[in-house]
C-alpha cells in the first residue's frame, strides 16, 4: 500500500470480460509495476477520473495473474456505470487494499464451508481459488453458491471446472430456473440438506444479499457450527474505505476499518446483528 491512503496509484485495465448483462470482470495492474499485496477478502477503492470512486472487492487470488489482479463489478451507479464504459488500456486510480480479510492461515488443517449467494461469489472467488493453489493445507471444501436465474451465474468457466474437480464439493441452486437448467430450483438454504459436515472442525464463510445472512445462519449453528467459526463480509456498507465519511459506521463501529469480515461472534459482541 501507498504512504498516503488518500492518494490514488495509477493502474492501468489490462482486460475487460463480461461476467453477466450486469456485471464484468476487470483484470488491472498497477503501473508501477507491484503487485497490490492483497489478501483474500479485502477491497480497494477504484477511481474513474473525473468521475468519482467507489470501493470493489478483490475477486482474484494473490497466488494469481503474476502481480495484476481482478475486480468483478456491478453496474449500480455512476462510477460502476463509467467502469463498465471504460475500455483496455484505461488508466484508473487505486487506493489500497483496505480491510480485514478471511483468514486463510487460520483455517489451515480445518474443513471450510463457503456459502455464496449472487454477486457474493465475487470476494469470496479470491478464497476459493487461494485454498486450490495450497490444496493439501487445508481439509473439505465445500462451496454452495447460489443465483437468482442461471443467466446471473458468475464466473461460469470455473464453475463448470468446480462441478468436475476433485478438489472441491461443489453444489448450486437458482431461484428459478430455465427450460435448459438441470439443476436444484430453490434458495440457497435448500443445499444445506445434502452436505454432511464435522462442525467440530469445519468454518462457515458467508457472503451474499443481506436477506440471506440469517438464515444461513441459522443453518450453519442447526449443523452444529458455532458462533465463532462463522465469518461473513459486510463490505456491500461500505464507500470511503478509511472511516471518513461514516457510511459504514453501525454504532460505533466503522466497518471499512473493523471489517469489512467479521465473525459472528464478534458481530454478537458488537451489537452489530441489526447488519444482518
Amino acid at each position: 500500500m501507498k504512504e498516503s491512503i488518500y492518494e490514488p496509484e495509477l493502474a492501468v485495465v489490462e482486460d475487460i470480460k463480461d461476467l453477466t448483462a450486469a456485471e464484468k470482470l476487470f483484470r488491472i495492474r498497477l503501473k508501477n509495476g507491484r503487485p497490490l499485496g492483497h489478501k483474500p477478502g479485502q477491497f480497494v477503492e477504484v477511481s474513474v477520473f473525473g468521475v468519482g470512486e467507489a470501493p470493489i472487492s478483490v475477486s482474484s487470488s494473490p497466488t494469481d495473474l503474476n502481480g495484476a489482479f481482478e475486480l468483478g463489478v456491478r453496474r449500480v451507479g455512476n462510477v460502476t456505470t463509467a467502469l463498465h464504459n471504460l475500455k483496455p488500456g484505461a488508466i484508473v486510480g487505486i487506493r489500497g487494499p483496505f480491510g480485514t480479510y478471511f483468514p486463510y492461515e487460520e483455517l489451515k488443517g480445518r474443513d471450510v464451508l463457503i456459502v455464496a449467494g449472487g454477486i457474493g461469489l465475487i470476494p469470496v472467488r479470491s478464497l476459493i481459488n487461494y485454498i486450490l493453489a495450497h490444496r493439501s493445507h487445508y481439509g473439505r471444501l465445500i462451496v454452495l453458491f447460489g443465483a437468482k436465474t442461471p443467466s446471473e451465474q458468475l464466473f461460469t468457466d470455473e464453475l463448470a471446472r468446480w462441478r468436475k474437480s476433485n478438489e472441491m464439493e461443489y453444489l448450486e441452486t437458482v431461484d428459478k430456473g430455465d427450460a435448459n437448467w438441470k439443476g436444484n430450483v430453490g434458495v440457497i438454504t435448500t443445499l444445506f440438506p445434502k452436505i454432511e459436515i464435522d462442525p467440530s472442525r469445519t468454518t462457515a464463510i458467508i457472503v451474499g444479499p443481506p436477506i440471506m445472512y440469517r438464515f444461513v445462519i441459522k443453518e450453519c449453528k442447526e449443523k452444529g457450527i458455532r458462533d465463532e467459526d462463522i465469518i461473513v463480509s459486510l463490505e456491500r456498507r461500505m464507500r470511503c474505505g478509511v472511516g471518513k465519511c461514516g457510511h459504514c459506521q453501525i454504532n460505533k463501529v466503522y466497518v471499512c476499518q473493523e471489517g469489512p469480515v467479521f465473525r459472528y461472534s464478534k458481530i454478537l459482541e458488537e451489537h452489530l446483528k441489526e447488519a444482518i
